[in-house]
């Protein structure tokens, strides 16, 4: 095998960037892989000035790429779901390996790409689709491949982890940050995505399934995002020690597997506390290694396209090599992927934040302590401010100790009701993160 052909469908940011490290590391890349890694084709509807493709075949139908027969490699870097999914599944068709960036792709087709792919002998590869430029889905597929995975959470989308950084450190109202995340370009005209945690969700659903072996399940991930997070509850949970962040977390129970994004309430000397800025990280919990944390860059051209190039040399080292001796798509083999039921919200298990706005008069506390009480609710830890000159209402913030979401969502339902307390209450998860 003399050199490896290479087909990139999409040269924006990520496409651009592994168009422009695959050149600049060829001699080191094919001293890794054994052969040259050669970009012959390139489908993409605009050029991108920024790159010399002089030698390379242009073709304004991405199509066009996927029906070459002297590509051995496909990139689909185009994203969506739609058009990507038809291009990825005809390149299969067409006996090509498929090395992809697309997370919503993975998370809401994988199964049906991966049986395609299985029936045809070929590989699909998707390092970039999670937390850019980290290794981390390497790392639960090989690195971590001989441990019982318990759980893991990640900060895996650098929008909402910019936004609260800031909020946080600046004293900044969410809306403020996110029209400056925009501005930097961060964030979309439309934050839907990054700000509701439906990215994050692509991303969980991949990793979990990396680590307990179950088929994806992307309409089982409870999402919520955080546009309800007041420069207030930064405050509050400054002052309990802990920090705010938008984390995917993904639980092995006996009961079933958690998948939940959220915002949640992690304490402030943990490592991924100190995660800021548009910076992403992963903490694993196995049984043999204990914990382990990856960190790095989330997003951005080049960062991911070191994730997309290292699938390239992977795919490419294994050309020659049976199917039944690759690394399995989803890291367990495809007979053997659990059952194991996904869990409900209701069901899971956390400690609370809770933050009310109260009337100003006695006997309001000891109502919303019975309350939790007779729920089986124990309050770890109490804020309750002075009003503010004028106000008849006090901010009052309640740390829970762990409960059953069902069992929280009663008494929240019941405190609500309560003629002394005005409005909604405001609930974050809380979570330890120790092993």
């Amino acid at each position: 095998m003399d050199s490896v052909k290479v087909g990139i469908c999409g040269l924006g940011t990520v496409g651009g960037g592994t168009f422009a490290v695959l050149a600049r590391n060829a001699t080191e890349i094919a001293a890794r892989v054994g052969a040259d890694i050669v970009v012959t084709q390139v489908g993409s509807r605009r050029d991108n000035p920024k790159y010399d493709l002089s030698s390379v075949a242009i073709e304004r139908d991405v199509f066009a790429v996927a029906d070459n027969p002297e590509i051995d490699i496909l990139v689909e870097l185009i994203g969506g779901t739609t058009v990507a999914k038809e291009l990825v599944l005809r390149a299969i068709a067409n006996g090509k390996h498929v090395v992809t960036a697309n997370k919503a792709l993975i998370a809401e087709h994988g199964n049906e790409i991966f049986a395609a792919a299985a029936e045809k002998g070929v590989t699909v590869a998707f390092e970039a689709a999670v937390a850019g430029g980290i290794p981390i889905i390497k790392a639960l597929r090989e690195g971590l491949a001989g441990n019982k995975i318990q759980w893991l959470a990640g900060i895996i989308n650098g929008t909402g982890n910019f936004i609260l950084s800031e909020m946080r450190e600046k004293g900044r109202d969410f809306a403020d940050v996110l029209a400056e995340a925009q501005a930097l370009g961060y964030a979309e005209a439309d934050p839907t995505f990054d700000v509701e945690g439906i990215d994050a969700a692509h991303k969980l659903v991949i990793l979990a399934s990396l680590a307990f072996g179950i088929p994806l399940q992307f309409d089982k991930v409870f999402t919520e995002g955080i546009s309800r997070i007041a420069q207030e509850d930064v405050i509050y949970a400054e002052e309990l020690g802990y920090r705010i962040k938008h984390l995917g977390i993904a639980r092995d129970t006996n009961d079933g597997i958690e998948l939940r994004v959220h915002p949640t309430l992690i304490p402030e000397k943990r490592l991924i506390a100190n995660v800021n800025g548009v910076m992403n990280a992963v903490l694993v919990q196995s049984d043999a290694v204990g914990p382990t944390l990856y960190y790095g860059a989330g997003a951005g051209g080049e960062p991911t396209a070191s994730a997309v190039v290292a699938d390239i040399i992977d795919v490419a080292r294994t050309l020659s090599a049976q199917p039944s001796n690759r690394v399995p798509y989803l890291s367990f083999q495809t007979a053997s992927l659990s059952t194991h039921p996904i869990l409900p919200i209701d069901a899971v298990e956390t400690a609370y934040y809770l933050r009310m706005a109260a009337v100003d008069k006695p006997g309001v506390l000891s109502k919303v302590a019975q309350i939790l009480s007779d729920g089986g609710i124990s309050i770890e830890a109490l804020i309750q401010k002075e009003p503010a000159d004028g106000a008849n209402l006090v901010p009052m913030i309640i740390l829970t100790n762990r409960t059953v979401e069902a069992k929280l969502s009663a008494a929240v339902t019941q405190i609500e009701g309560l003629e002394s307390i005005v409005g909604e209450v405001t609930r974050i998860r809380v979570e330890s993160l120790a092993g």
